[in-house]
């Protein structure tokens, strides 16, 4: 069976798509861009080493000064980039005065794995690091790669985007009403973000689809999901499904980040209350499936 992540869908102008499969207005970084910004953190990085190296000459005798050494070279080459990019969601003070982030290749924010595995790479191989690799390499790694990746974005699935550069929004898929009670109870966290990608893309082109190949690919996708819908209920149409799923997705990292809600959102609310009971139904009506 083709996987969700094997359709073949792109995102137009390569904007940034979020991990609910929202695409953001944000480009990739740009290459020299990027480099100002890692001679910045450099220079921290060294300042750090600098002063921190000759404390520990000064406290620690013989042996124990060089221990520490080893100790604070760890420390500021892999835990310090490590724990700013995990903390500061993506960010360094070289990035912040660059105006960039680090995500993950869907576009969603990074963890604490993505984070050490570019600080480790980084450290060995890059700016130049431990091993003393040549920066040519990296940069000529960036050049050949779409996303201007370097070889630690590469292992990390990783790249870097610019915040200071817009680009066009794209449309939020909407809530379909009667299934937001349901979409709000699930688990969305087990979901593949390549599966969310693939099927917001789908939504946002299946009306130029013919209908048999629109609810094959419906059909795909959702078989992707786990533990959907449960059985004992009137399904849905698949598409109503895949559109819950993605909008909740987008509605949970919008009060994340304190954004404002979409008005799908508000109008899904406002059904949900009663209070608006003019928003019309989809056809399929009844009550949401379970998560099972």
């Amino acid at each position: 069976m083709a996987t969700a992540g094997s359709t073949s869908l792109g995102v137009p102008g390569g904007a940034v798509v979020v991990g609910e499969a929202v695409a953001l207005d944000l480009p990739p970084a740009a290459l020299p861009s990027r480099m100002v910004a890692a001679f910045l953190d450099i220079a921290v990085q060294g300042l750090l080493l600098g002063l921190l190296t000759t404390l520990a000459i000064a406290v620690f005798p013989g042996y124990g000064a060089a221990a520490a050494a080893i100790v604070i070279v760890v420390v500021v080459l892999v835990g310090l980039p490590t724990a700013a990019e995990t903390l500061w969601r993506g960010k360094t003070p070289g990035k912040a005065a660059m105006g960039l982030r680090v995500v993950r290749d869907d576009g969603g924010p990074i963890g604490l794995r993505h984070a050490f595995t570019r600080a480790l790479t980084g450290a060995l191989l890059e700016k130049p690091g431990v091993l003393y690799l040549t920066v040519v390499v990296p940069i000529v790694i960036a050049l050949f790669s779409v996303r201007g990746k370097r070889l630690g974005d590469l292992l990390a699935g990783t790249y870097v985007v610019n915040e200071r550069v817009s680009l066009p929004r794209a449309t939020p898929i909407p809530m379909p009403p009667p299934l937001a009670r349901w979409a709000a109870g699930l688990d969305l966290g087990v979901l593949p973000d390549g599966l969310l990608l693939a099927t917001r893309q789908f939504l946002q082109r299946s009306a130029g689809m013919t209908p048999a190949a629109r609810a094959a690919v419906a059909d795909r996708l959702l078989a992707g999901y786990p533990a959907l819908p449960s059985p004992g209920y009137p399904p849905p149409p698949t598409e109503a499904v895949l559109a819950a799923l993605v909008a909740e997705r987008r509605r949970r990292e919008e009060l994340r980040l304190g954004l404002p809600p979409d008005s799908s959102a508000v109008r899904a609310a406002a059904w949900l209350s009663g209070s608006d009971r003019k928003v019309p139904a989809p056809p399929y009506g009844g009550r949401p499936p379970r998560n099972g």
